[in-house]
């Protein structure tokens, strides 16, 4: 049984927990279906991981540049609180052995159980986001534990969690994602699915404008045309802001020391200071770029050879990829998504400090730069695929509101389990988590099937909402459809 154990956590940690190890072989799997030859599938495989390498590689780069922003941001207004974070729930839970061995076959089962969904059913979406499995899995593990439900029974329900969300949310999304792509066979597989779709929605809304990549500058501003230099230069501005106030505010040796080591550079004062900021704008700059190469290379090979998984083993299939996917249909959009997603979030806490904090006991929840970049840049692109310009700001804001009043009502839930003052940053762990939070505290067998009645509800409304809007080729916020024939491949 431990060489069994240690298998499957192999598999589930070392294998599915990589997104780039996960797409390799999921692209091995589709070129062998093709019936390719060995050097295309080895080729082929290789170039999709080496893909998501560079997309890692990028959003290193962008995190690291994110960092000391959010130290900025914070510093700049004096305020404190809860920053949402989904990775430090997932260390702390794997800390835990019975939770740790627990969530890998939880990952495991669901990986396999999410495949046969998706070829009995009409949901043909095959997740791919490795690090929302495991944050997923997780989650419900947890919820499980503290539940006292018994140990096999955990791993069934908390599989059926998994692989319930796997293939729902790209269907909710998916007419939407259409939209965004103009067509292309690729979903969104990204738990933040519901702040997508709001941005969708709301953009909508407001009014369609022209789109955020039809901007017209000046002649002596066409130089930000170019969204890797626009993005830089948008950075620049807003990193110097940000730290004039913060210097201003408690002094600029102060602020050097409270963005930390290194952020003075190598002579201190304003001069380094700025400086140093001037680097962290660049350094966000390129790391875009380097996603939006990343993404480019992923799609130029996982969707060809989807054609063969979708021939023979899933018909129809459709790969759901993590949300910078997204970005290079509209990069302006995905700039404009984070900024408001940012001011959303700042609206947010302060309904949470005057308002919704005093009334509801609710956390003060501070704005997380990894979060708000990642899907309020999704939601931006969301946005502006419906209503434009407007669009992409209305998408970005709801999404950075969402995110934040979703992430304090969970906390109660959160802590109520045993992780105290943390939260998720993304949607759909946020709604779902809370729904499976409350549900768990009723305990035991009852518990387990109060979340499996959920899962069974989940996939119903999915089921219904593929068949009457994905396959009929309904596209949101008017103009051309995708054609019914098309609809029904993708």
């Amino acid at each position: 049984m431990d060489a069994i154990t240690y298998l499957v956590e192999w598999i589930a940690k070392d294998v599915f927990g990589h997104p780039e190890y996960l797409v390799g072989l999921i692209t091995a799997v589709a070129l062998i279906a093709s019936r390719k030859g060995l050097g295309d599938i080895v080729g082929g495989a290789l170039k999709a991981t080496l893909g998501f390498i560079i997309l890692g590689v990028g959003a290193r780069a962008v995190i690291s540049a994110l960092d000391p922003l959010g130290v900025l941001i914070t510093g700049a207004f004096g305020v404190e609180g809860v920053v949402p974070t989904n990775e430090a729930i997932t260390a702390i839970a794997n800390d835990i052995p019975a939770v740790a061995t627990n969530v890998a076959f939880a990952m495991f089962f669901g990986v396999i159980l999410a495949l046969v969904i998706a070829r009995l059913t009409p949901l043909r979406y095959v997740f791919l986001t490795g690090h929302h499995m495991l944050f997923m899995a997780t989650v419900l593990t947890v919820v499980l534990f503290n539940a006292k439900v018994d140990n096999v029974l955990q791993i069934i329900v908390a599989a059926i969690g998994l692989a319930t969300m796997m293939v729902v949310m790209p269907a909710f999304a998916h007419p939407w994602m259409k939209r965004v792509t103009g067509g292309e066979k690729v979903a969104i597989g990204h738990f933040g699915t519901f702040g997508y779709i709001s941005a969708g929605f709301v953009g909508q809304f407001v009014g369609k404008s022209r789109s955020t990549e039809e901007m017209e500058f000046p002649g002596g501003l066409r130089f930000l045309r170019d969204p890797m230099v626009g993005t830089a230069v948008a950075m620049i501005i807003i990193y110097w802001l940000l730290a004039i106030v913060l210097g201003a505010r408690v002094g600029v040796d102060a602020a050097i020391e409270e963005v930390g080591a290194g952020s003075g550079g190598a002579v201190g004062g304003w001069l380094g200071f700025l400086t140093t900021q001037f680097g962290n704008a660049l350094l966000f700059g390129g790391g875009v770029a380097v996603i939006l190469l990343g993404v480019r290379t992923i799609l130029g090979e996982i969707v060809p050879a989807f054609a063969g998984i979708a021939e023979r083993v899933i018909p129809g299939a459709v790969p759901a990829l993590d949300c910078p996917v997204t970005f290079p249909y509209a990069p302006n959009a995905v700039i404009i998504g984070f900024l408001a997603s940012v001011v959303g979030g700042l609206v947010g806490f302060a309904l949470l400090s005057l308002v919704l904090g005093p009334a509801f006991a609710l956390p003060l929840i501070l704005p997380g730069m990894i979060p708000h970049f990642f899907t309020g840049g999704t939601a931006g692109v969301f946005g502006n695929a419906t209503g434009g310009r407007r669009g992409a700001v209305a998408g970005g804001f709801v999404n950075g509101l969402e995110i934040t009043l979703f992430a304090a009502i969970l906390v109660p839930v959160m802590s109520a389990i045993g992780f105290q003052n943390t939260t998720f940053g993304d949607t759909d762990f946020q709604w779902f988590g809370f729904l499976v939070g409350n549900i768990a505290r009723i305990e035991g067998l009852v518990a387990a099937a109060g979340v499996v009645v959920l899962c069974a509800i989940l996939l119903a409304l999915a089921i219904w909402w593929q068949r009457r809007f994905v396959d009929t080729g309904w596209v949101p916020g008017g103009g051309a459809s995708v054609p019914v024939e098309e609809a029904a491949r993708a």
